[in-house]
C-alpha cells in the first residue's frame, strides 16, 4: 500500500514538473522578447518628429579680410539608418541662398524623409558660391569634408529642432598643398 501511494505521488509530481518545464520554453509557444533597438547619435534619437532647421554662416576668405558671402548654398548630408539600424543610402538636402550677411537656413520636413528612416551624423558642406572671384572652398571649420551640425535649441513656434554649424569660407585662390619635399 505505501509503494502504491509513493508512486502514485511520484507520478503526479513527475507529470506537474513535465507540464512546468514545457511552458517555460519546452514545447509550448515562445514568449514574444523585446529585441535590442541601436544606438544612434544624441539629438538624432527618433525618427524625425519634427521638423529639421540647419543654420550657419557663409564668407569669403581674402588674405585676412572675411567678408559674407550673400548667395551661396551649403548642402547637408546625414547618415541614414532604417529602423532595425541597418544603413540606408545617406539623404541630403540644400540650404536656401544665404542673405547679405552670410546667414543660410536650410529645413527639412518629416514628409520629406523615408517613412521609418533615421537620421544620423549629419554634416553641412559648402555647396556653391555666386561669385567667380571667391568660389575656391575651403575646409576651415571642415566646410569640404563636413562641418558637424550641432544641436542649438527648439522653435517652439514652428515645431522645429534647431542645428547650427561653424562658419564656413570660400576663398579666391586655392591654398598651395604642399607634397612634403
Amino acid at each position: 500500500m505505501a509503494l502504491t501511494r509513493f508512486f502514485t505521488t511520484s507520478m503526479i509530481l513527475f507529470s506537474l514538473l513535465a507540464i512546468a518545464s514545457a511552458s517555460i520554453g519546452g514545447y509550448g509557444p515562445n514568449p514574444e522578447l523585446e529585441k535590442p533597438k541601436p544606438e544612434y547619435n544624441k539629438g538624432y534619437d527618433k525618427l524625425l518628429p519634427t521638423a529639421m532647421g540647419v543654420q550657419g554662416l557663409i564668407y569669403c576668405k581674402s588674405g585676412h579680410k572675411t567678408t559674407p558671402l550673400p548667395g551661396a548654398v551649403a548642402r547637408i548630408t546625414c547618415l541614414a539608418a532604417d529602423e532595425q539600424g541597418y544603413e540606408m543610402a545617406p539623404f541630403s538636402f540644400l540650404s536656401g541662398p544665404s542673405d547679405e550677411k552670410g546667414y543660410y537656413f536650410a529645413t527639412l520636413y518629416p514628409s520629406q524623409v523615408e517613412d521609418n528612416c533615421k537620421l544620423t551624423q549629419c554634416k553641412a558642406f559648402l555647396e556653391n558660391s555666386p561669385l567667380k572671384t571667391c568660389n575656391v572652398p575651403t575646409d576651415e571649420n571642415t566646410g569640404i569634408n563636413g562641418a558637424p551640425v550641432i544641436p542649438y535649441g527648439n522653435l517652439k513656434a514652428k515645431k522645429m529642432q534647431l542645428y547650427s554649424v561653424k562658419p564656413l569660407f570660400y576663398t579666391s585662390q586655392p591654398e598651395p598643398v604642399s607634397n612634403g619635399y
